[in-house]
């Protein structure tokens, strides 16, 4: 397992997520393992309009929705865009923006 690849949280992500309620967090640390080690979550879909290679962790607990959005497609590294408690059907684009930032910053990092 020594080939699992790093995590990098960006801006308040990973503070976002450890808002999470317990089985929420448990859940999402075991959807980024597999990530690390090259699978997919279990539940999860492409969301293009941020950027290319991003994807969104979907997590279901008690009735309530939370999301991961990350970007896997450089080497060695995983980018935690963004996590956030979904309340409602359509992903509120307050979130879909501050993803898409963060995304298009760390486009420029990893080009420089």
């Amino acid at each position: 397992m020594g080939d699992e690849k790093a995590i990098y949280w960006v801006g308040s992500s990973y503070k976002d997520l450890l808002s999470f309620p317990v089985e929420a967090k448990q859940d999402a640390g075991y959807q980024l393992h597999r990530i690390q080690n090259g699978l997919n979550p279990e539940d999860w879909k492409p969301f293009q309009s941020i950027g290319a290679g991003v994807k969104e962790i979907r997590i279901s607990d008690g009735g309530n929705s939370f999301r991961i959005m990350y970007v896997a497609k450089f080497a060695g590294k995983i980018y935690v865009l963004h996590s956030f408690q979904k309340k409602t059907q359509k992903t509120r684009s307050k979130d879909i923006e501050l993803a898409k930032s963060r995304y298009n910053a760390i486009v420029k990092e990893e080009q420089s």
